[in-house]
Parts: C-alpha cells; structure tokens; sequence
C-alpha cells in the first residue's frame, strides 16, 4: 500500500516532540543524551527540514534517492512533501491522512489513527512515543562530530527492527535516522536546514484532491495491510 512507503522513514522523526522525561538527570551519558533530545522538544512548537531518503533492497542491493521538504506543527500536523524523484505528498491533518500521487492522479485516505497505531516515524513526530520507554539504546561512539545512537525496540515489528541516529548533541537534535526492518531493507532520512519553531500556517496540514483524482477511502479498516478500495 502507497502509506507503507513512509512506514519506516517516518519512524524516529516522532521523537522531536515527545514528552521530556524525569527531570532528575541520568548519570549515564548516553541516557542524559535522549533526556535532552526529549527535554529539548518538549517545548518545541514545530519545525520545518529538506530531507534526503535512500532506501535499500537488501535481497537486490538496490537503492533508490528520494529528496523533499517537511513541515511539523504541534500536535500532530505533518506534511512530508517528495520533490523527487517524483511529486508525492504526505499530509496528517486533525483527523485524516491524505497520501496524493501528483503523476498518477490518484490519493489514499486513513484516519490518523491508522497511521498513529503503527510503530512510524509518523508516531515519533506527534509525541507519540518515548525513547525510554520503547527503546534499548547504545552509544555508537562519534561521526563528523555527531553522536551515533543504536536503537532497539522492546517490542520489535516487522517495520522495524533496529535503528541508528545521528545527534547533534549540542542542538540535542537528531540529524540523520537509518531504520532496518525484518528483511534486512535499509531506510535512511537525512535531515537539513532544521529550522526549529517555524511558521508553519495551518493551511499546510489541509488537502483537497484535485478534480480528476481516483480516492481510494480506507478509513475504518482494520491496519495499513489492507488494499484500498475505491470511491
């Protein structure tokens, strides 16, 4: 299904919004770390960045680019927009997602409950998951001056199964996610020009199909496995 593409990519960028932990500061370096990427969002309004995403076929070693821009605005507004290789446009809005493929004049819609029950980067950014929670993490030591986190969830999916970040842990932000799920596949997002506390006007978060566009509704079905159906 179209959504699944975003499954993995959107996984960790949830974190930026999450809530701050306990307000103790850990002795272990690596756990204050995520306690100030937590405490580091948890007053952060929304933010905007330019992505670049490549992801990998571990079976074929295949890898395909895609670049574009996101936009976030508390408390689960997202719009995750590809510029290429083709038009794509992601929106989670109050209550509906809207997944548009400009080419092909056709969109998906799902409740963002749908969306939110899946173990996504989608669930990250809306404050959806803890770190601490979630997560075992371990130091992977340093990159270009970056701090290189390994993630493992408690509760592994098949979306996935483990995870690396790159912090900037003078920022306590994350700038690069890599995310492998069951089958080996990679899929990393790089971020750039972070701006945090952005103007991100409501607007931003609607979506009207444009006229001539096939609406595949999957609102009330069980999970994202499903196929789509028509309206």
């Amino acid at each position: 299904m179209p959504l699944l593409r975003y499954a993995a990519s959107l996984l960790l960028l949830l974190a930026l919004a999450s809530p701050a932990l306990a307000a103790d500061a850990p002795t272990d370096p690596i756990a204050g770390l995520t306690t100030a990427m937590q405490k580091r969002y948890e007053t952060l309004g929304s933010f905007t960045a330019s992505f670049s995403q490549t992801l990998t076929n571990a079976a074929s070693g295949e890898s395909a680019m895609r670049t574009g821009k996101i936009w976030f605005k508390r408390p689960m507004l997202i719009r995750w927009e590809t510029r290429t290789p083709e038009p794509e446009l992601l929106v989670l809005g109050d209550q509906d997602v809207w997944n548009w493929f400009a080419l092909e004049e056709t969109a998906y819609r799902y409740t963002a409950a749908q969306v939110l029950d899946s173990r996504t980067m989608l669930r990250f950014i809306s404050g959806q998951a803890r770190l601490d929670e979630e997560f075992w993490v371990a130091d992977q030591g340093e990159e270009d001056g970056l701090r290189k986190l390994q993630l493992v969830p408690r509760i592994p999916e098949p979306s996935m199964v483990e995870a690396e970040v790159l912090v900037d842990p003078k920022q306590a932000v994350m700038t690069r996610i890599t995310i492998i799920d069951f089958f080996g596949n990679a899929n990393a997002v790089d971020l750039d020009n972070l701006v945090l506390d952005a103007d991100c006007p409501d607007k931003l978060f609607l979506f009207t199909p444009p006229e001539g566009t096939d609406v595949f509704d999957n609102r009330g079905k069980t999970g994202l496995s499903e196929q789509p159906q028509a309206n």
